[in-house]
């Protein structure tokens, strides 16, 4: 048999909207500046660790983007980084929890946006594991041969559906006002190819993970149902939209008494992949993890500690506290500020991880850093 075809990660982009915004300035664009919301919203960011976010709204809570074009100024960034533009691929992989129409499919709004030639689309939906799926999607099509070069995008403009005028005359628990002070904007990309980079380091792509916990576990996060299941007359599309939006439907909430049990089951997730070979702890060298809060990270180091006694934190990567939660976009905007900061070398390992609270998934990907493909040939 031949060797095995691989693929590789050639170029990194992303697009954050706007100026940052600390905690203080959360108000202006979001509103809820009455006694009750700030003082949830104090709780959420003290223990969140968010220190500012980006959003697409202006000063006055009107946006001012669409989420395809977060999309496609994060795809044009990746695509300047590897130096090619959007002719030069033949796949593209779009991840989003909403996109801004029902229909057409996200992809198709990025590529009509985008521009470029004929090509392959894939909308990846659900919530922050997404994008790794649509990854995954990418990469068994360039190992097949199929496609000598694609992309992928991860993009969210939660802040729409945040903003006060949701919840006017909504009595909203804690469920409803968590994702509130947690969500943001934003778009990453990469580009994926059969070979690595001619000229700089590239991230080889192992394997990808992509595993549901739905059958065990009850709805987590939701939006578009009455209560915690769906049921026969009770969804978004059995109402009219004014009935909706007064009935809370179309609010993001989160189910925060599951929220352990989601951290639990991450990190048994982890150590199953220790278990059967596919993660060897010895030379693990990075870790990018998404994750909504500086919570799970704590959870996430005591449980690794115990597994592996020598673990350095400052392998972990999230920029969390700086670019916020945005969902399936933020893995591949942390990737790409790793990659661009230079904390990889070739040789080294890298793993992405993302928890999905929707109703329990977890995606993994394991990376290796390899030297230009000139410099392969050359040694040879």
């Amino acid at each position: 048999m031949g060797a095995t075809a691989n693929a590789y990660l050639t170029g990194f982009g992303r697009y954050l909207p706007g100026e940052p915004v600390d905690n203080d300035g959360i108000v202006m664009r979001l509103g809820g500046d009455d006694a009750v919301t700030q003082r949830i919203r104090r709780r959420i960011l003290d223990s969140n660790g968010i220190r500012q976010r980006h959003y697409a709204l202006d000063e006055h809570g009107e946006p001012t983007e669409l989420n395809e074009e977060l999309a496609v100024k994060a795809l044009r960034a990746a695509f300047d980084d590897r130096g090619i533009d959007a002719h030069d691929i033949r796949m593209l992989a779009c991840a989003t929890t909403m996109g801004d129409v029902l229909v057409p499919g996200f992809a198709s709004m990025v590529h009509g946006r985008l521009g470029g030639g004929p090509m392959q689309l894939l909308s990846a939906s659900g919530v922050c594991a997404s994008s790794l799926a649509a990854l995954d999607a990418v990469v068994s099509k360039i190992r097949l041969g199929d496609h000598p070069r694609a992309a992928v995008v991860g993009s969210e403009l939660a802040s729409r559906s945040l903003r006060q005028r949701r919840y006017d005359g909504i009595r909203a628990g804690m469920d409803a006002h968590f994702l509130r002070w947690m969500l943001s904007d934003g778009a990453g990309a990469v580009v994926v190819e059969f070979q690595p980079h001619p000229s700089k380091p590239s991230l080889r792509v192992d394997w990808v993970r992509h595993v549901s916990l739905a059958h065990e576990h009850d709805v987590c996060m939701r939006a578009g149902m009455v209560g915690a299941e769906p049921e026969v007359g009770g969804t978004w599309q059995d109402v009219g939209i004014a009935e909706g939006d007064a009935a809370g439907m179309f609010l993001l909430r989160q189910d925060v008494s599951m929220l352990d049990d989601l951290a639990d089951a991450g990190i048994r997730q982890f150590e199953e992949l220790v278990d059967i070979g596919l993660v060897d702890v010895r030379h693990l060298d990075h870790v990018v993890c998404h994750y909504s809060t500086n919570m799970f990270r704590d959870v996430a180091f005591e449980a690794l500690r115990r597994r592996i006694p020598t673990l350095d934190t400052d392998r972990w990567f999230s920029n969390l506290e700086t670019r916020g939660n945005t969902g399936s976009a933020s893995i591949f905007i942390a990737l790409e500020e790793a990659w661009h900061t230079g904390r990889f070398a070739p040789g080294e390992t890298v793993l992405l991880a993302v928890p999905e609270s929707g109703r329990f998934s977890f995606a993994f990907a394991h990376l290796t850093v390899v030297a230009p493909s000139d410099r392969q040939g050359a040694s040879t």
